[in-house]
């Protein structure tokens, strides 16, 4: 059977599917999506007995990676956004070591775009773009005011525990980065007071994680990452420049200004929220990322992992860093 590994098996995801569809299926142009270097994403339509198209999407675990309690902990955290209205895919099914398809869960599959750079500049997203700012800020109110009775149970990663997380994976690295050690010490100058009680944090709240639509955001995907922490972490992450995918002028994911973010969060639900804040988790998501490009490319240098994406991403280590520099020098 397909435990995770190559395409699954459509007899298999037909008789999963049939448990929720209430008819007999047939699964159709199953393929599989870009993007995901860390899960495995399907689309597929099955096809019933009646005529009816259910569109949905398999998100597993790759070949050797497979972890039954982390995609049961995503699929609980999902169930839990939507009830608080999230706008996320409505999940149908998590799969058991008795489907034979590995550790994963099958969803909803909502139609739209999430290449970034195509959401910011085609013309057949420039409405869209002028609501995403509004629209991520009442999003991530509602992501935060998520009852915790209604989540399992999660990490705890506030501000001091991610700075000594960063820290502790940029020393086992035995290379140099002086810029990202001027951050972590940055860091450990500004680092704000313990959010009690801490909220559901998404944890990769950004443009790339939003299906856009003419209309605007329609899901947020990739839930793998979340934990209780400090919200504003969410909404700082968004701001890193590397997620504004070359529109650098526009602070909030490359389509929006920080002062029309803070002001959606605040009239959806959210706490007020001032800029010295929001950069504190810029500064700390700038470093994060530096040190996972960092390690990702020596995954590939050290010939754990032989990939050209890895590899690519050494080169993005030195932006970070430049990126680094100036926010500790006032810019964004």
């Amino acid at each position: 059977m397909n435990e995770g590994r190559g395409v699954p098996d459509p007899v298999a995801l037909a008789a999963v599917i049939e448990r929720f569809a209430g008819e007999a299926v047939a699964v159709d142009s199953l393929r599989r999506c870009s993007g995901g270097a860390s899960r495995e994403t399907w689309a597929l339509d099955a096809i019933g007995t009646s005529g009816r198209v259910h569109p949905l999407v398999l998100r597993r675990d790759p070949a050797g990676q497979a972890n039954a309690d982390n995609r049961a902990t995503e699929y609980a955290v999902l169930a839990a956004a939507a009830l608080a209205g999230v706008p996320v895919p409505r999940v149908r099914a998590l799969l058991g070591t008795q489907d034979h398809l590995g550790a994963g869960f099958l969803m909803d599959r909502v139609e739209g775009e999430t290449i970034p750079r195509r959401i910011l500049r085609d013309a057949e997203f420039a409405t869209a773009r002028s609501q995403l700012t509004n629209q991520a800020g009442t999003i991530a109110a509602r992501i935060h005011t998520v009852d915790r009775d209604a989540l399992p149970t999660l990490a705890v990663m506030d501000a001091r525990a991610q700075i000594d997380q960063q820290r502790a994976y940029l020393d086992t690295f035995d290379e140099p980065h002086p810029a990202l050690e001027l951050g972590l010490r940055w860091l450990d100058e500004h680092e704000p007071a313990a959010c009690a009680p801490p909220a559901l944090v998404h944890g990769d709240f950004r443009n790339g994680n939003f299906i856009v639509g003419a209309d605007g955001i329609r899901a947020v995907l990739d839930w793998e990452l979340a934990h209780l922490g400090d919200p504003i972490e969410d909404l700082g992450w968004l701001c890193v420049k590397s997620w504004r995918f070359g529109q650098a002028d526009k602070i909030v994911g490359g389509f929006g200004s920080l002062d029309q973010l803070l002001g959606a969060y605040s009239a959806g639900g959210g706490a007020d929220v001032d800029e010295a804040a929001v950069r504190f988790w810029v500064v700390l998501g700038t470093v994060k990322w530096g040190v996972i490009c960092a390690g990702q490319t020596l995954l590939h240098v050290n010939g754990i992992v032989r990939s050209v994406e890895l590899a690519a991403l050494g080169r993005r280590v030195a932006e970070m860093e430049w990126d680094l520099l100036d926010l500790l020098d006032g810019g964004w």
